[in-house]
C-alpha cells in the first residue's frame, strides 16, 4: 500500500502538469516593422493524445491554446488590433501540428496576444528602439528528481522557440529544450533589444 501511495504521488502532478501543459513544443517568427506593427508566426506541436483528450466530451477545459481556426478567430476577436492572416493544421504520427500567421498594429498588441494576463511580460522604449521582456519559467522552488527525470523524457523531443527580427533586418533568437523550460529550477527570462 504504502508503494501504491508513493507512486500516486509521483504520477498525479505529472499527469496535471501533462494536461495543463498541453502544447508540447513552440515556434513562434515575430516580425517587427518600424512603426510597431508587424506579423507573428505561431507553430506548436499537441500530441495527438493530449489532443484527443481536449476534444472528449466534458474535457473542452483542458484545452489552454487555441486548436483550431475558430478558436484563434475567438481569441483574435477579443484583441483589437490583430489579424488572422492564414491558418492550417496536420498530423502526423506523434503530433497535431498547427501553424497561424497573425498580423499586430503596435508591439503592445503583440504583448496581448503573448501574455493575456500581462504578468509575464514588458515593454518599454519605442518601435525604433526598444526592450522586450518575456518570462519562460519563474522556476520551480520544489522540485521532485522522479517527476524532473519523467518530464524529461516525455518531452524530449519538444523545444521552445523564440525568434524575433527587429526593423533593421538584425534578429535574435532563442531556444530551450521543453522539459528544460518545465523543470528549471531557475528563471528563465528572454530579452530582445533593438
Amino acid at each position: 500500500m504504502k508503494k501504491i501511495i508513493k507512486q500516486l504521488r509521483v504520477l498525479l502532478p505529472l499527469s496535471l502538469l501533462v494536461l495543463f501543459s498541453s502544447c508540447l513544443g513552440l515556434n513562434l517568427d515575430i516580425s517587427l516593422n518600424a512603426n510597431g506593427s508587424g506579423t507573428v508566426t505561431v507553430e506548436y506541436q499537441v500530441s495527438r493524445y493530449l489532443d484527443s483528450l481536449g476534444r472528449l466530451d466534458g474535457n473542452e477545459r483542458w484545452n489552454t491554446i487555441p486548436v483550431g481556426r475558430a478558436d484563434f478567430e475567438r481569441t483574435l476577436d477579443r484583441l483589437p488590433g490583430m489579424r488572422l492572416l492564414s491558418f492550417s493544421s496536420r498530423e502526423d504520427e506523434r503530433d497535431v501540428v498547427f501553424n497561424a500567421r497573425m498580423e499586430f498594429e503596435t508591439i503592445q498588441t503583440l504583448l496581448s496576444f503573448l501574455d493575456a494576463f500581462g504578468e509575464r511580460s514588458s515593454f518599454s522604449g519605442d518601435a525604433s528602439s526598444g526592450h522586450l521582456e518575456l518570462i519562460l519559467s519563474d522556476g520551480r522552488e520544489n522540485n521532485n528528481t522522479a517527476i524532473d527525470r519523467l518530464v524529461t523524457e516525455v518531452f524530449r523531443p519538444y523545444s521552445v522557440n523564440i525568434n524575433m527580427t527587429f526593423p533593421n533586418g538584425r534578429s535574435k533568437a532563442f531556444s530551450f529544450p521543453t522539459h528544460e523550460v518545465l523543470t528549471s529550477s531557475e528563471r528563465i527570462v528572454i530579452e530582445f533589444d533593438w
